[in-house]
């Protein structure tokens, strides 16, 4: 991420949230008590708050994506300004994050996050088609110490593929049977 292409490829993006849309609900159908309560693979989180951390994954797309969007108008220091301040607060970010996706998981059991994921990735997909593409290419600088899939600047088309990225990279740390 970090180098959007000229044409931004919708298709490659959608296709991308459809498979992880498909792999989520396959975890999910096939995830006993047991399974959700065991404990994740280099985490400290059980499997079931891990789907939930996943699926927030894509549920703060839409945030970032308004981040993006008003600071790609502002000068590039602004954004950077803000992505060192961010970076600075890292240590608190990470205990909320962590304890954030612990509460979600009480709050939105494994039972329903099937049932939230669906109308997400439809609405982000919907706002991809939307997105004009001199859009796609603004962006912003981001805090590369909050997540791994986060890189100094990040333009719309890349937050669109981030969450997906996200989901990948914890769906190897899940310790359920994965049908994918």
């Amino acid at each position: 991420m970090g180098t959007s292409p000229a044409v931004p490829d919708r298709r490659a993006v959608h296709e991308e949230m459809e498979q992880a849309r498909q792999t989520f609900h396959c975890l999910l159908d096939n995830a006993t008590v047991a399974d959700l309560r065991r404990p994740s693979s280099g985490t400290k989180w059980t499997n079931e708050q891990l789907l939930f951390h996943m699926l927030f994954g894509y549920l703060i797309v839409r945030a970032l994506l308004v981040l993006a969007r008003n600071f790609g108008r502002l000068p590039d220091s602004a954004s950077l300004a803000f992505a060192r301040l961010l970076d600075a607060g890292r240590t608190p970010f990470d205990m909320v994050n962590y304890r954030g996706s612990c509460l979600g998981a009480r709050v939105i059991p494994a039972s329903r996050t099937g049932r939230k994921f669906d109308p997400v990735i439809v609405a982000l997909e919907r706002s991809l088609e939307r997105e004009p593409d001199s859009a796609l290419r603004r962006g912003m600088h981001y805090p590369t110490s909050w997540d791994p899939f986060f890189t100094g600047h990040m333009t719309l088309y890349d937050i669109y593929r981030y969450p997906t990225r996200h989901f990948d990279f914890h769906r190897r740390q899940l310790t359920l049977h994965d049908p994918g």
